[in-house]
């Protein structure tokens, strides 16, 4: 095809023009679609398809903007001040360390925007596109004019498309036109100037297929689209932070507002005993910066958008940030069955015929039932080969496929003597597909579908005989009781040339059952068990047969203890309760079957009304709106919709149950850390405050020097802080209750710890400030500098766990941390021991015994913290460690 420039898109008012017309002006074949050297032009020539968010934030504008904080500032005027006094020294190091610490802040939001970004890529949607004649599966991105794509119900559509072809095409276009009746398309062109919301000849990016398929030829890309279009009038907007980030911001203002005042009265003090004015400044400045954590919400970023990124690589890609808090939470998970609880492999095992029973390996048996049930099976069936070979499709459908393949049947052949006229597609309120077939004048129908769906609408069974309702419900409650699937099939032969609808699902002819098995995962039965021990409910919610779902339940085991010996219940059982009635059943009811997606919703609020945080399963349209209810929206990576994806918070990627409980885990190592770096952060900073406040009240002489105050904010908060997340979970992590969602991130008395180890090491530092005063020793500010890092140094490796010891969890379990805390260490002994670095500090070499002592005196905090824990340890019951 050739590469000439087809009509700019934006000019021209596709829904006005005919199909052939569209085609003919973009250049596409029908049959065809572009050619790859086509496309690739055109990509070239309009870019890639993406709505282009708000100007995004330069590296320089981040950077300028670490230098933007008050109190940064203040410090920058400060430095100056003393320049212009002669302390050129102390102004030289003050900015550097300025600096220092404006590239660490520069470099955590650099990192977490790249790893947020990292994330949106990965959410990035997919299309199905004909080029060169062959279906493929391709970035949304990659579209261009012309290309002919492929819809299907779940589908976002991944641009603006004029419709070729459509087979019950249904949209929701609210997220364009606000409308939220689903809209008919149709083909036929509307006249110039109707509104967008009437041109239903089109269908337009960022809406949704919601029932139907179809075929469009794009008509515009990226900012060219109805949805480019708004985009482009919307000024872009910060993203919202997340609730944890909202309430460290709201601790930070008021940690700030606390150190302010106390700095004030250390520099008030400090005048009333004679100290010179520019010393008080400085130092006020500098404890004030050191000791708000202005840092946090920042930080906090860092430590959920990394983790976020580590889920993603164990197959649960995060959508929403504030997922990651969420998951911590979680008290039920409700899963759809096939394919997440189970491999979603199936394989016909049994069938059951009028004439009995036969095994999946007899149906090679020429007999016309047989043949009959292999047809109905193959022709009411929408797998399809690609042009690999490769079988598409539902695998149930696939397991038929297989099945009639098996007994000798040539499928494509089967398919083309006896085409499809029409169908009825599968919902979730009928249960049931039919499709309508012709060969030599004949019509036929194939309907398959649940049993109790199907064999009500069967009159008779081969031979003309009537049909038994009861025996063949019977019989499909025996094998659904072994774990099957079961389907009934059956047909109708049609005297009619177009018989209606309603029409081809009467009077039917039952041909037969088929029992499917999809075996449980291997892994998720230790999933469910890792649940219960978690303290979090597995529930299963199905559209299977009653027997089948608890047969797989309790392979897997869930609980099958309802109440009043229900231990299932079912959609019908559903609408016959009222919500005070459900809200009882749930709190014990763990298995559903023959659930319609649009129930899930009340079992979600359900649940949720009695207090549960709720995360929920999905694939399919009809599930969108029960993810986007639950507290966490899990959908399907692999065989979900692009509209269950849009509503989840959670995608996996291998739709696999196992995924979502390490989800779970990850959730709540990424809380714990973050709880690790609060009460490290916090800790240490009160220390530095604490020292320098208190000292005058035990008439000792200012602790520190400004420059001293910033060279402990910078080593200390900076890389061992940091480090703390990449902590690896702790051993029980999984065998505590959830956490309760309202809980405050100093709950459990870590306010409290805070508090005293805060006091504890500035009181490990005056007693080394004040006992080396007592010795007449010289380099005493020197051991306080000194004693003041290291104790932080303790406290972070003791505070890796509340409760665990670290020689229990070993100091090799975390490699990043404990190389920040040598690093920091040697860093510390830089400052001291390297000639001309240690005037700029205001440091004297120590002596070997004072550097014991001065270790030994910090590493007092660490005896006393890990003591603390031993002692937790025996009060809970459970054997010292270490």
């Amino acid at each position: 095809m050739a590469h000439a420039k087809p009509p700019a898109p934006q000019a021209t008012a596709w829904y006005t023009l005919p199909p052939e017309e569209a085609l003919t002006a973009l250049q596409s074949d029908p049959a065809e679609g572009l050619s790859p050297e086509t496309a690739a032009a055109r990509a070239r020539q309009y870019g890639l398809n993406e709505i282009l968010e708000g100007k995004s934030r330069s590296r320089l504008s981040i950077l300028v903007a670490q230098f933007g904080d008050f109190m940064i500032m203040l410090l920058i005027g400060a430095a100056i001040l003393s320049g212009i006094i002669g302390n050129i020294e102390d102004t030289a190091v003050i900015l550097a360390i300025v600096i220092l610490n404006a590239v660490v802040g520069f470099l955590q939001e650099v990192r977490a925007a790249n790893a947020v970004a990292a994330l949106r890529r990965m959410t990035a949607p997919t299309a199905t596109v004909l080029r060169g004649g062959h279906p493929q599966t391709l970035p949304a991105t990659a579209l261009v004019p012309g290309d002919l794509v492929l819809l299907e119900a779940g589908n976002a559509v991944p641009a603006d498309l004029r419709l070729l072809e459509i087979a019950g095409l249904q949209m929701g276009e609210a997220a364009l036109t606000g409308e939220s009746t689903p809209v008919l398309k149709q083909i036929p062109a509307s006249p110039p100037g109707t509104l967008l919301p009437e041109r239903l000849c089109m269908a337009y990016k960022g809406t949704l297929v919601l029932s139907g398929r179809g075929r469009g030829v794009v008509t515009a890309t990226g900012m060219e689209t109805e949805l480019g279009k708004i985009a482009a009038m919307l000024e872009g907007a910060p993203p919202g932070r997340t609730p944890l980030q909202l309430r460290l911001a709201q601790f930070g203002r008021q940690i700030a507002t606390a150190a302010l005042v106390i700095c004030a009265l250390i520099f008030i003090t400090g005048l009333l005993r004679g100290e010179a004015p520019l010393l008080m400044l400085l130092t006020a400045l500098s404890l004030a910066v050191a000791a708000i954590p202005e840092a946090l919400p920042g930080v906090v970023t860092v430590l959920l958008a990394l983790g976020a990124s580590q889920m993603a690589q164990a197959k649960a890609l995060v959508r929403r940030l504030p997922a990651v808090e969420t998951l911590g939470s979680v008290t039920t998970i409700c899963s759809d069955k096939t394919g997440t609880l189970t491999l979603n492999d199936m394989q016909l095992i049994e069938v059951w015929t009028p004439s009995g029973p036969l095994t999946a390996t007899a149906l090679h048996q020429d007999t016309h039932a047989t043949s009959e049930l292999l047809r109905a099976i193959l022709l009411c069936n929408d797998s399809t080969l690609d042009e690999t070979g490769t079988l598409l499709g539902d695998p149930t459908e696939t397991a038929l496929w297989h099945a009639a393949t098996a007994a000798g049947f040539d499928v494509p052949a089967e398919r083309a003597h006896w085409p499809r006229v029409s169908e009825r597609q599968f919902d979730s309120e009928r249960r049931r597909m039919t499709t309508l077939h012709q060969k030599d004048g004949r019509l036929v129908s194939y309907t398959k579908g649940a049993p109790e769906a199907v064999v009500p609408l069967c009159t008779t069974i081969p031979g003309a005989q009537p049909a038994d309702a009861n025996v063949i419900m019977q019989q499909a409650a025996a094998m659904a009781a072994n774990g099957l699937r079961v389907l009934a099939i059956a047909r109708k032969p049609h005297a009619t040339p177009s018989p209606s609808p309603a029409a081809l699902e009467t009077e039917l002819e039952f041909l037969g059952l088929a029992g499917l098995l999809d075996p449980p995962r291997p892994e998720a039965a230790i999933a469910v068990a890792t649940c219960r021990q978690a303290g979090i409910r597995p529930v299963m919610i199905t559209g299977d047969h009653p027997a089948t779902a608890r047969a797989i339940a309790r392979a897997l085991g869930i609980p099958d203890d309802g109440i009043n010996g229900a231990a299932v219940l079912t959609g019908h059982d559903l609408q016959t309760m009222d919500d005070n009635a459900l809200r009882r059943h749930v709190a014990r009811t763990n298995i559903y079957a023959r659930v319609d997606p649009a129930q899930k919703i009340r079992i979600v609020t359900a649940l949720q009304s009695n207090g549960e945080i709720v995360a929920m399963t999905g694939d399919g349209v009809n599930d969108a709106p029960a993810l986007a209810r639950a507290d966490i929206g899990v959908a399907m990576g692999k065989g979900g919709t692009d509209v269950a994806r849009e509503a989840a918070s959670l995608v996996l990627l291998d739709d696999n149950f196992a995924t979502i409980v390490a989800a779970v885990r990850e959730g709540r190592r990424i809380y714990d850390n973050i709880r690790k770096f609060v009460r490290f952060v916090v800790a240490c900073n009160s220390a530095e405050i604490w020292a320098i406040f208190l000292a005058p009240f035990f008439s000792l002489p200012m602790p520190l020097l400004p420059i001293q105050i910033l060279w402990i904010n910078l080593v200390t908060d900076g890389l061992p802080g940091l480090a703390l997340a990449a902590e690896p979970a702790e051993a029980d992590i999984m065998s505590r209750p959830p956490r309760p969602p309202r809980e405050g991130l100093f709950a459990g008395g870590m306010g409290f710890e805070v508090i005293w180890t805060g006091l504890i090491m500035a009181a490990i530092t005056l007693l080394t400030q004040a006992a080396a005063i007592r010795a007449q020793d010289t380099h005493w500010q020197t051991m306080v500098f000194t004693v003041l890092t290291l104790v932080q140094m303790w406290q972070v490796m003791a505070i890796r766990s509340s409760h665990i010891s670290l020689f229990q969890q070993g100091l090799l379990s975390n490699k990043k941390l404990l190389g920040a805390v040598l690093l920091t260490f040697f860093l510390q002994l830089a400052v001291i021991y390297t000639p001309g670095l240690n005037q700029v500090f205001n440091a004297q070499p120590l002596t070997l015994a004072e550097l014991a002592l001065a270790i030994g005196a910090s590493s007092l905090i660490f005896i006393l913290l890990e003591t603390v824990k031993w002692v937790r340890r025996r009060q809970a019951g459970h054997p010292p460690l270490g």
